[in-house]
């Protein structure tokens, strides 16, 4: 199973390794790009980080491999969106930043595999399973990932 149940997020969080969570294409249609987000553990803290990646590599499974979405950002790339004292915070402040899901966080590193099967499906529209890719909530998140989406909620 690929995705942790919400004891196993916590767990991990708390024995200092990060969660991710793949939130799929984003960029311009010039630039496309993809995201996740992180939950790294930091010194009795919990950070959130929105990291956006050229899509450009058909067959790496290290997002971490790839170039930063846009120019100029430094190799070890990432918005910083959030700092919490608690796991289940950071989840939250995820969520509602990013519109990241309780139920598709993933162990650090597995976010690769997700993107090598979004890419193997066609860079789809959709999810998995049928539903749309999460909308960046918060005016931080949709800026550093130069998500364009209209009034109808369309990109």
């Amino acid at each position: 199973m690929r995705y942790l149940a919400e004891p196993f997020i916590l767990g991990a969080l708390k024995r200092g390794r990060s969660v991710e969570q793949f939130l799929g294409p984003a960029g311009t249609p010039e630039r496309p790009g993809v995201r996740w987000v992180e939950i790294r553990p930091a010194q009795g803290s919990y950070e959130v980080y929105l990291h956006a990646a050229l899509d450009c590599e058909p067959l790496t499974c290290d997002l971490d491999s790839l170039p930063p979405l846009f120019d100029g950002e430094e190799e070890d790339f990432g918005l910083l969106l959030a700092t919490t004292s608690e796991p289940l915070a950071a989840m939250h402040a995820a969520e509602s930043q990013t519109g990241a899901a309780l139920e598709r966080w993933v162990n650090q590193s597995m976010t690769g595999d997700e993107y090598r099967d979004y890419v193997l499906a066609g860079r789809p529209a959709t999810r998995p399973d049928d539903q749309s890719w999460p909308i960046p909530r918060s005016p931080a998140a949709r800026s550093a990932t130069a998500e364009t989406i209209s009034a109808d909620g369309a990109r």
